[in-house]
């Protein structure tokens, strides 16, 4: 039963991933529609849990009256047993059987998978927006708002719930009770009713408001703690820690200063419904006694009702609380869904094909991309890479090489032009296939934090072990990698490298990386400063396994040290998002331009002594 119950909701339901509504209901129903069925059960229980609450306290009332009127004590168990048999069936075993069912579904069908459900769901519609949605914020306040939308989405589901029922089913059934005692007895408690919606009217909306705004704040700054952590060398290597200390400082000042306000508010409600409750009980209190000694009322109308009101009392602040944790459940809802619900700024059409490369030939025609701005970057571009050949960017930084990378990528859209693949338009094709026929090494190489094998098999997901192996070896990576150690005693490949591969040094993260695109052997091969980070002696080792990963390949490499590219079949010298110059190197050597400028400045650095073939 327990186990069937464990997976009535499956967090991992086969689901299209598509951007969740952006209106806050339709949200919620984006995701409550998946699970209808237990939150209706929960519904029912939670129904039939607040009867047997409120016919309990009627209870009292009518064992009041039984005692007062009864003939002999002696009797009393004899001539009332039925009904007072009834009574503790309820109070022993249909009450408890009912709020273990309600108890149960919440807690065992709802709570875990429920969350796990509306997370992962989330997480992999996040996952796949755009480059620049990830580089215009914080990934901590990013992910702070998918681990916080669920829960908060869950328990204001769940404790609305509850709440409708207890307080509609108490208010229905006292005035009830109170009308068939005396229809007076109803003022106090309609006056209560009435001034109670007046309360919530007033301060729910503004709570929630205050809770958006204190939620946005929150994720600030964890956001801001998150970046001083993922960046601590840089912090350390500045002895910035003081300086980290006011960012935070800041953020949180911030956040407990949005906190209070919202407090004041929730004080604000709280004072109002005690209030409320004071007029309450000595109001119905007062007339329950009036009408009693003008004998229109029993004794046990008097403890019934009297029952009532207290339990409405109590009742009243459980509800404030509720309804204070509903509403800051639903602001925190809707700060998150204002990012996770941001529509994709890279889609694939509707009928994009998979990229088919055969030869690897790669054409820019007429691009242009502004990243968003009227002009700049690159304008009216065209270019060819012919299948096969190796292709050195050259420029100052700011010329657009990376940026012709990125595009090739199609990290972003172009906004005039097109780039083809083998004649295939790369925006028609799925990003998936486009980024798995290009392999790519870059100048800081990003490890994921899982165990090294992991992040050499990454690039291609059916590799076996040993080729794994192999391909480490031939990036000269296997030597360091036997000898690696983590915290918890990891060994060899199987040690985790840290967050971005921090337990490494720079070459060997960069050895990995290159082991990694070797065992992808894609068709077209990017280097954006690969061997960068790798001292004289290990770039020259691994050289001549750039030059076999190179073969067979369309080639495109970036390099500011250009005797690294020297001897590329064809150089592209860029300024300004332009094309100035192309040639070999010699041949630009001898037109004295901006290359020949560029070549007059550098020395140094590890020069191929052979074409690439």
């Amino acid at each position: 039963m327990i186990s069937r119950l464990n997976n009535f909701i499956d967090p991992f339901r086969p689901a299209v991933v598509e951007r969740p509504p952006s209106d806050l209901l339709k949200f919620y129903g984006h995701f409550l529609r998946q699970v209808w069925p237990v939150f209706a059960a929960v519904l029912v229980s939670g129904f039939f849990a607040a009867l047997i609450e409120v016919a309990l306290i009627t209870y009292v009332g009518e064992i009041v009256d039984l005692v007062k009127d009864a003939k002999s004590p002696s009797t009393f168990i004899a001539d009332h047993g039925r009904l007072l048999l009834w009574m503790a069936f309820v109070a022993m075993i249909a009450r408890p059987i009912m709020f273990a069912v309600h108890t149960t579904l919440v807690n065992l069908a709802i709570v875990p998978n429920f969350t796990s459900l509306i997370r992962w769901q989330t997480h992999r519609y996040v996952l796949r927006q755009s480059l620049a949605f990830f580089q215009g914020d914080f990934a901590g306040r990013i992910a702070n708002k998918v681990m916080q939308t669920a829960p908060s989405l869950r328990e204001s589901v769940v404790e609305l719930v509850d709440t409708v029922w207890f307080v509609a089913i108490y208010t229905v059934l006292a005035l009830a009770v109170f009308s068939q005692a005396d229809v007076r007895l109803m003022v106090p408690l309609g006056i209560w009713v009435v001034g109670f919606i007046g309360v919530l009217w007033y301060f729910v909306p503004r709570i929630k408001t205050r809770a958006t705004i204190m939620s946005e704040a929150r994720s600030t700054l964890t956001g801001r703690i998150v970046d001083s952590y993922t960046n601590i060398l840089t912090v350390k290597l500045f002895a910035h820690a003081d300086r980290e200390d006011d960012y935070a400082r800041e953020a949180i000042t911030d956040q407990t200063e949005k906190f209070r306000e919202e407090l004041r508010l929730i004080t604000g409600m709280e004072i109002s419904v005690w209030v409320l409750n004071g007029i309450l009980m000595v109001g119905t209190c007062a007339l329950s006694l009036w009408l009693w000694g003008q004998g229109l009322i029993t004794i046990g109308a008097i403890a019934l009702v009297m029952g009532l009101v207290i339990r409405i009392n109590n009742m009243a602040g459980w509800v404030m609380f509720v309804v204070t944790s509903i509403f800051e459940n639903i602001g925190t809802v809707q700060e998150g869904l204002d990012t996770i619900s941001k529509p994709h700024a890279i889609t694939d059409f509707p009928d994009a094909k998979h990229l088919t490369v055969t030869k690897g030939e790669i054409r820019y025609e007429g691009i242009g991309f502004h990243y968003g701005k009227e002009t700049g970057v690159i304008d009216d571009l065209t270019l060819t890479v012919e299948a096969g050949e190796k292709v050195g960017l050259v420029g100052r930084s700011g010329a657009g090489k990376s940026t012709l990378v990125n595009l090739l990528l199609r990290f972003y859209d172009l906004e005039k032009g097109c780039i083809k693949i083998d004649g295939q338009d790369i925006a028609r094709v799925t990003q998936d296939s486009l980024r798995a026929h290009i392999g790519m090494v870059t100048q800081d190489a990003s490890l994921l934090h899982r165990s090294v094998m992991d992040n050499i098999v990454y690039g291609s997901g059916a590799a076996h072990e040993e080729d794994a192996i192999a391909a480490a070896k031939k990036a000269h990576a296997h030597d360091f990698i036997l000898g690696l150690e983590d915290q918890v005693g990891r060994r060899g490949y199987e040690a985790h490298v840290g967050e971005r591969g921090v337990q490494l040094s720079g070459g060997q993260r960069q050895r990995v990386a290159i082991a990694r695109v070797l065992l992808e052997n894609a068709p077209i091969l990017i280097l954006d400063e690969a061997t960068s980070a790798l001292d004289s002696e290990v770039e020259a080792a691994i050289q001549e396994q750039l030059v076999n990963l190179m073969e067979g390949k369309t080639v495109i490499a970036i390099a500011h040290r250009l005797s690294t590219i020297s001897a590329m079949d064809r150089l592209v010298v860029m300024d300004e998002g332009r094309i100035l110059e192309q040639g070999t190197h010699d041949a630009l050597i001898k037109a004295g331009g901006l290359y020949a400028d560029l070549w007059a400045r550098q020395s140094g650095g590890f020069l191929l002594e052979n074409r690439v073939a």
